[in-house]
């Protein structure tokens, strides 16, 4: 029979085990100034709806930039995002994780790159691991992203890393260490997001340039996610493989992602730094490991 010290322990014990998961696993905030700061340009983030949601602008006296508060080591990040609609040529909008560190970097890329009218978006990813970059790839979205919000999302753990458009992974960086592959796994990264202009290469090479009268380029954030492990905080979290992250389902892709991704990657992937033999003559190792 359970007497009421014994009852009362075992509720102290819940609701410390329950702090204990609070305090390591960071969730979605309230409101963008919560887990957000603005790094570039204040005048240029509007904040909507309370607060829970963002306008980013872009014209021709500056673009803009927000960072999270916290860094996090592994965990999944995701925005919804509607672009810049109608003639976005040479405009990059930037969805990042970064350590900002200085020589060694690890970072993790979402840029899309505006289009002319009735022409494709296009979303090029790219991978840092351990300073080393130049892994771009270039995907078309199927999709009009100006025309709604549209879920983007960076799952980081020990055994892959993906990116999502919605539901469909577009990108899978595996964790290769055990053929000396670098990944990114010891320097906790913040979360980004930019919009600027880049009219030197964003679109078609370069070849289109801004159009400034149609300025200024409005681009629009809400339903900020963040679930990982904060640094600083509890020291056990990123190697704890009890975090919702770390579980089977999410160490690779299930059947239903399996398809999509295929289907990404014969149809709508325009650019692979795997296959560019004036770029890499010799094919990366972690193109060869089937990353």
């Amino acid at each position: 029979m359970m007497t009421i010290a014994s009852s009362t322990n075992a509720f102290l014990l819940l609701l410390s085990c329950f702090l204990a998961i609070s305090l390591s696993v960071s969730g979605r905030p309230a409101s963008f100034l919560q887990d957000f700061r603005v790094t570039w340009s204040e005048s240029h983030i509007r904040q909507i709806d309370g607060g829970r949601a963002i306008q980013l602008v872009l014209d021709q006296n500056s673009g803009c930039g927000f960072a999270s508060k916290s860094k996090y080591l592994f965990g999944r990040v995701s925005m919804k995002i509607k672009l810049i609609p109608g003639d976005s040529a040479g405009t990059v909008t930037a969805f990042y994780m970064n350590s900002d560190t200085d020589t060694v970097r690890d970072e993790l890329d979402f840029e899309f790159l505006g289009n002319r009218s009735g022409q494709p978006y296009t979303v090029q990813t790219n991978i840092y691991a351990h300073g080393k970059g130049d892994r771009e790839q270039r995907v078309n979205l199927w999709f009009d992203p100006a025309a709604d919000f549209h879920t983007y999302t960076i799952m980081w753990n020990h055994h892959h890393i993906v990116f999502y458009v919605d539901d469909v992974p577009i990108r899978v960086y595996k964790n290769n260490e055990a053929r000396n592959i670098p990944y990114p796994k010891m320097q906790p990264m913040g979360v980004y997001s930019t919009l600027w202009e880049a009219d030197d290469w964003a679109t078609r090479g370069g070849l289109e340039k801004i159009d400034w009268s149609k300025a200024p380029f409005l681009a629009y954030y809400k339903d900020f996610d963040i679930e990982g492990c904060p640094v600083p905080g509890p020291a056990n979290c990123a190697t704890n493989s009890g975090n919702w992250w770390e579980g089977t389902a999410y160490q690779g892709l299930n059947a239903m992602e399996a398809r999509r991704y295929r289907w990404v990657r014969m149809n709508h992937v325009i650019y692979d730094y795997c296959t560019d033999k004036s770029r890499y003559p010799v094919t990366p190792p972690e193109c060869i490991a089937g990353v």
